[in-house]
């Protein structure tokens, strides 16, 4: 299982959500952390370039029942799945947030 660190603005996100969403949020994260990668080897979802933002590199989480997407980033080096936004699902708002939140990391993902 990968390490899960949540951007602050991430664990922001994650409290604004009500106690019953929060827990399948964070019930999903968990399953994904166990094999993030894309397949073949894990059920990452690549994200790429979208029309609003440059997200190569990241990955999301589909909570389709919910409308939320989770975005995360992988820190190959030390196993490391950062959470950088948790968001109700209309694409450009939340791809457009990820991509803000992750031009002020030092650290890329690969």
């Amino acid at each position: 299982m990968w390490t899960i660190e949540y951007l602050k603005e991430a664990q922001k996100d994650l409290k604004r959500l009500d106690p019953y969403n929060r827990k399948l949020v964070l019930k999903a994260i968990e399953k994904t952390a166990e094999r993030p990668l894309p397949p073949p080897d894990g059920i990452g979802k690549p994200l790429g370039n979208h029309a609003v933002a440059n997200l190569s590199g990241l990955y999301k989480i589909k909570l389709r029942n919910l409308g939320y997407r989770v975005v995360y980033g992988l820190v190959r080096q030390n196993e490391t799945m950062k959470i950088i936004v948790i968001s109700v699902r209309d694409d450009e708002l939340v791809y457009k947030e990820a991509e803000h939140r992750v031009k002020g990391l030092v650290e890329k993902f690969e």
